[in-house]
């Protein structure tokens, strides 16, 4: 009996003393999180689902098979994710095309090397401005050339911006972030340039991480700038085109929308029968095309993968200059969008157009990051376009003979 009852003391003893150990646990607390979510539940009204007006395609059919169009080669769609850059998708895509057609080389370029400089230059003049300079994720395509005479360019896997495990860039934080900076600096009055692009280059190198200084490709070093001279691709012989009745035709002028930030006065605007000559005639020759324009129209559909205009907007015999002009006066055309035009089809009498685009909505159905526009969309909804100046041919050189003039 005495013996039983040391062992039970032994038994007690050895459990009172025994090291505790201590575990990282999740912590769910389903009975809680059940009420808040009651509560949630009765204190919001659910919101109504986001409605837009917009074209029914219920029963049409459209030509939205890629086999049925004539393309240039261009490198795949892939998403600019949440970010407002996709001037630099564009138009990068634009000049990787470019550059195989001159070269026969393929080449993946960072958009967003482009994007980190082009924000740099940004935040630069709005100092310079004294805070009278739009700051904002959107930009023109012409953009890139200007930052890549300055800063050079990088294959993409040199620089993609992107995080361990990151698959879409996100901008929305960065860029309120850069805001509220900027914002305390014109409340300020703290103009000191090179303290503020050191603070914005230190969140873009949080966010983004810091652009490369010296690549290797081909187990050569080299620097952007020298990079960019490798791919042997002139910048001078890009030309810019608009199409709008409020200036003269065959000068260059400023493309007055909130993207061309730093008032760049270097389009040639033409009549938009010349507009449209330069699309078909680049695209018919081989060459690409760099589109910026308006895709929140009721004809344009995600799902349908087309951007048309229907008859109740306008029917087509009536789609001129001046229907053009007036929706841009009254800013119901807008430059809210940058793609990359990559093919055409001629589909019973009338132009279709392939269009690579990094927006989310092309990426919903297949084909993924395409969508198709007809000739009517261009005419009325696509502002400005770039292309290599051969490619303009005659239009070109009306407007080199009108300004000798």
């Amino acid at each position: 009996m005495r013996s039983c009852i040391f062992c039970i003391l032994i038994l007690v003893c050895s459990f009172t003393f025994a090291q505790d150990k201590g575990v990282y646990k999740e912590y769910k607390n389903k009975f809680f999180q059940g009420i808040l979510d009651e509560i949630e539940k009765f204190e919001k009204t659910a919101a109504a689902p986001e409605t837009k007006f917009r074209m029914d395609f219920t029963g049409k059919q459209f030509p939205t098979d890629l086999r049925l169009y004539t393309t240039v080669w261009h490198n795949e769609p892939i998403s600019q994710g949440n970010s407002g850059t996709c001037w630099a998708y564009c138009t990068t895509s634009f000049f990787e095309s470019e550059i195989f057609r001159l070269t026969g080389k393929k080449v993946k370029l960072s958009e967003m090397y482009t994007v980190y400089w082009e924000i740099v230059e940004k935040a630069r003049r709005f100092v310079q401005q004294r805070g009278d300079s739009l700051f904002a994720e959107g930009s023109q395509g012409n953009a890139v050339p200007k930052i890549w005479r300055k800063y050079g360019i990088v294959p993409h896997e040199a620089y993609t911006a992107m995080k361990p495990g990151q698959k879409f860039h996100n901008h929305e934080t960065m860029f309120n972030e850069m805001k509220k900076y900027l914002d305390s600096v014109k409340a300020n009055n703290a103009w000191n340039e090179k303290q503020v692009l050191e603070t914005i280059q230190s969140i873009l190198h949080h966010y983004m991480s810091t652009p490369p200084e010296v690549i290797v490709v081909d187990g050569k070093k080299m620097t952007p700038k020298e990079y960019l001279a490798s791919l042997n691709i002139s910048l001078d012989d890009y030309v810019d085109f608009l199409s709008l009745t409020k200036d003269p035709y065959y000068q260059l002028v400023e493309y007055t929308v909130p993207d061309n930030w730093w008032h760049n006065k270097e389009y040639v605007n033409v009549p938009l029968e010349d507009f449209m000559w330069v699309l078909q005639n680049a695209l018919s020759n081989g060459y690409s095309v760099d589109l910026g324009g308006d895709v929140s129209e009721p004809g344009y559909d995600m799902f349908a993968k087309v951007g048309v205009v229907p008859s109740f907007d306008i029917p087509s015999e009536y789609i001129n200059e001046h229907a053009r002009m007036f929706r841009f006066s009254n800013n119901t055309t807008t430059d809210d969008h940058g793609i990359h035009c990559v093919g055409f089809l001629s589909h019973e009498g009338k132009n279709w157009y392939l269009i690579k685009d990094s927006g989310s909505g092309s990426r919903n159905v297949e084909p993924i990051g395409y969508v198709f526009y007809h000739e009517d969309y261009i005419k009325l909804k696509i502002m400005n376009i770039m292309v290599h100046k051969d490619a303009a041919g005659k239009v070109w050189q009306k407007y080199l003979e009108v300004s000798r003039k």
